[in-house]
């Protein structure tokens, strides 16, 4: 007879919560000076009314881009790079094969036309593929100060021979102006489900919405600090909250792709 296994799914949804808040805590507590780091730069740009640029190239990835862009709360001049060939939506296999694609992202930064007035935040769970190394190449290449968002671990946990990575090997931390480690553990998933040699319920997309958002609200508190108020969006849901946004459209709209 197989081995049966008596399953309690909410001592495993419990493990999940207290694994993705360890993991958290942990992003809040160690990377506080990358993130002050990082926000001073951000903040120097919206002083200059510059864009802040953010690149997701991934699968998953790209959600974290769109965490920030044009959300409640969100900086307004967060401009999202929404590039089709890594998005879900277009084919998951497509996807995977696009990001691993060499001289792929070299293509979508060179389309943004960025130089040394642009930041540029790159966001990836894992740090390593061909199209996240040639964005960051390129962007460094044209004078762009870059932000890495990434796993240190699972990037110097995966072999270099991987067939994600990008011919040079490299990782996006090393590439980086400075970079935020989101401590993402090799594999993604982290739940261990009694009878499953596979873990389940991956944790990057909170790792990096978290730390992407803490970024945001260290932004917004050094431009206060200073007595500057940054355009925020309010939800459009929200009462008056097309007033409120439209105030600020015309800055915005011919300059933002996405917007």
């Amino acid at each position: 007879m197989p081995e049966t296994h008596t399953i309690n799914a909410d001592q495993l949804c419990a493990d999940y919560l207290d694994k993705t808040h360890a993991l958290m805590k942990r992003i809040l507590c160690e990377e506080t000076s990358a993130l002050d780091k990082a926000a001073a730069k951000l903040a120097e740009q919206i002083k200059a009314d510059r864009l802040i640029h953010i690149f997701g190239p991934g699968g998953h990835s790209n959600l974290a881009a769109q965490e920030v862009f044009f959300r409640a709360g969100g900086l307004m001049h967060i401009s999202a790079i929404l590039d089709e060939g890594t998005l879900l939506s277009n084919g998951a296999l497509r996807s995977m094969a696009i990001e691993r694609l060499p001289g792929y992202g070299k293509i979508v930064i060179t389309d943004q036309n960025l130089d040394s007035t642009d930041l540029l935040i790159l966001v990836n769970a894992y740090g390593i593929n061909a199209a996240l190394i040639d964005a960051a190449l390129e962007a460094k290449r044209r004078g762009a100060f870059v932000i890495g968002v990434s796993s240190r671990e699972h990037a110097e946990n995966t072999s270099p021979d991987h067939p994600a990575r990008h011919p040079t090997k490299h990782n996006l931390h090393d590439l980086v102006d400075i970079a935020i480690d989101t401590k993402v553990p090799i594999g993604d998933a982290v739940v261990t489900m009694p009878g499953m040699s596979e873990k389940i319920a991956a944790i990057s997309t909170f790792a990096n919405a978290f730390t992407l958002n803490c970024l945001v609200m260290r932004t917004v508190a050094k431009l206060v600090e200073d007595n500057v108020e940054p355009p925020v969006w309010r939800s459009g849901n929200a009462p008056g909250g097309d007033e409120a946004n439209g105030r600020f459209i015309a800055n915005f709209q011919h300059r933002v792709k996405a917007l």
